[in-house]
């Protein structure tokens, strides 16, 4: 008999693990760029942050995978340590928003939500009602997982062996925390074992104390997944926001504990809702505790894991995180931070670029070159993280923002063997003939220069935020630049037929350079036309 209760109990477990996975990548699939989109849009202040966490949590049933997504931004530098701290308290309080859904009696939903997810994901022709469908289905499976937990430990009450585990264990509070922290850790689910603990409550086989003890646990396990997976980086202070996370925890945990006995007296009017009732409870008293304080908080993780400086291999990828590639919208936000190092490499380049053709500097040009490679090596990771990506079949916002990163990349490559094949071939034949612009050529060369590389910095600015406005001022520039390369050619020329001795020697590569500035410039405002084609 209780090798059969703890089969069945497996199972249904497994049952409800199954179920909050469709879920949450369905919803991924669905609307996972408008998402990331939000969250990019609020995380101003700690206020905002926490209602988008509580907001985003709900709407993804996963405070796992809302800090997954949040993780990227706050790598990525686009979101302070502060407000990512609000969202990790505001996607605590949204568990237990779902938890509470999930603790009324539903059992009667179940067909009806198993009946219109199947007929969506089989008969629906658009990604995002299959999507939904995978969402419903999921949803039906957990109700059914929850109502099968439930039936499932009926035997237990009448057999001995089973209530006499289930007593030893109530009488260790200390030992339940232990098992639930367990649970939670190994289903990298927090919500699965607060739903499991009330399975148990609702059949009667462990007592209040043990159900509150095993609901601090599942919160302390629940943030144990994050900081372990940031364990692989190199940079402790990519691991903040989840320690910070985790301390929450356990510190809310450590001030309750010893009133469990009083606690388990106040939540013993319905044992069906002991579980969800102080999960909800527990999280609220731990985001009112750390909110007030949370800016000093910030600068004691700040102190405790310091941003270290990087010193790897400019070549080898840093934010191309495979854990990531299960939930498309966080491993595209990777993608695009990755593409945007190795942006600034093609930055460096240029700015160097300038500095060995009109100074003349063999080392800085033999430098730029060697960037080059890392840059070649940057564009294949992100090339073939892109497609490990796709793999899915992205869609909709998604499938654009993929090409866009794809292309953007490839536009970076070019222009960094632009920089190296060419223009610092035109400045090892200066360095080598030992030839000087004229003071005229040069600072016409000097203001392309300057254009050039303002317009890098600004098509940055348009590959993350797809800004329309700013997109049309890159075409514009486009057209300026082409006018002023032309205006340049042609006083290039005034001064070879007034004799300019320095622009007799140089004229070819003066030509050159400004056919290649142009030729870059051409690849940086290609990043224009995808926000002005969503605008038509």
């Amino acid at each position: 008999m209780a090798v059969k209760i703890i089969l069945n109990l497996i199972g249904n477990v497994a049952l409800l693990l199954w179920g909050l996975h469709m879920v949450q990548s369905g919803i991924i699939r669905a609307f996972g760029a408008q998402i990331r989109k939000f969250l990019g849009k609020y995380l101003k202040n700690r206020f905002y942050s926490l209602i988008a966490g509580i907001g985003v949590t709900a709407f993804l049933q996963s405070s796992t995978a809302a800090a997954m997504m949040l993780s990227s931004f706050f790598a990525s530098g686009m979101v302070e340590l502060t407000p990512a701290l609000a969202v990790m308290l505001g996607a605590n309080i949204g568990t237990t928003l779902i938890v509470q859904l999930l603790a009324f009696d539903s059992s009667a939903a179940i067909p009806v939500l198993l009946a219109v997810g199947v007929y969506m994901f089989k008969k629906s022709k658009r990604t995002v009602l299959r999507d939904l469908g995978r969402v419903f289905t999921g949803l039906g499976l957990m109700l059914l997982s929850l109502h099968l937990l439930v039936t499932g430990f009926e035997p237990a009450q009448n057999s001995h062996v089973m209530r006499e585990l289930m007593r030893n264990v109530t009488d260790e509070p200390l030992l339940n925390l232990v098992i639930g922290m367990v649970i939670a850790w190994t289903a990298h689910s927090g919500i699965a074992a607060v739903l499991l603990a009330m399975s148990l409550s609702a059949s009667g086989l462990i007592s209040p104390a043990a159900v509150i003890a095993f609901v601090l646990g599942a919160n302390i396990g629940s943030a144990f997944n994050p900081v372990l997976e940031s364990v692989s980086g190199d940079n402790p202070a990519q691991r903040r926001m989840p320690v910070g996370n985790l301390i929450n925890r356990i510190v809310g945990s450590i001030i309750v504990f010893p009133f469990i006995g009083i606690l388990a007296d106040v939540f013993s009017y319905d044992s069906a809702r002991i579980a969800a009732d102080f999960h909800t409870v527990f999280n609220l008293f731990t985001a009112v505790l750390f909110f007030a304080v949370l800016p000093q908080f910030a600068r004691l993780l700040e102190k405790m894991l310091p941003e270290k400086k990087q010193t790897a291999d400019p070549s080898t990828p840093l934010y191309l995180d495979e854990n990531a590639l299960s939930l498309p919208s966080v491993a595209l936000a990777c993608a695009a931070r990755e593409t945007l190092r190795m942006g600034d490499i093609v930055q460096n380049m240029l700015t160097d670029g300038m500095t060995a053709l009109m100074n003349g500097d063999r080392k800085v040009a033999a430098e730029v070159c060697r960037k080059d490679n890392a840059v070649d090596s940057l564009h294949e990771a992100i090339k073939h993280y892109i497609v490990s990506i796709t793999r899915d079949r992205l869609e909709g916002d998604e499938g654009k923002r993929a090409l866009e990163i794809m292309t953007f990349s490839i536009n970076l490559e070019h222009i960094g063997d632009i920089i190296d094949k060419n223009l610092m071939e035109l400045a090892t034949k200066k360095i080598k003939n030992r030839l000087n612009f004229s003071e005229e050529g040069k600072g016409e060369l000097e203001t392309m220069y300057g254009i050039v590389l303002e317009n890098l910095k600004v098509a940055f600015s348009v590959f993350m935020t797809g800004d329309r406005r700013l997109a049309q001022y890159l075409l514009n520039e486009k057209g300026r630049l082409r006018e002023l390369e032309t205006e340049a050619s042609e006083k290039h020329l005034l001064r070879l037929r007034e004799g300019i001795p320095e622009s007799i020697e140089t004229s070819s590569l003066h030509i050159d350079i400004l056919r290649d500035l142009r030729r870059i410039h051409s690849h940086i405002c290609a990043v224009a036309y995808p926000p002005l084609e969503t605008e038509s």
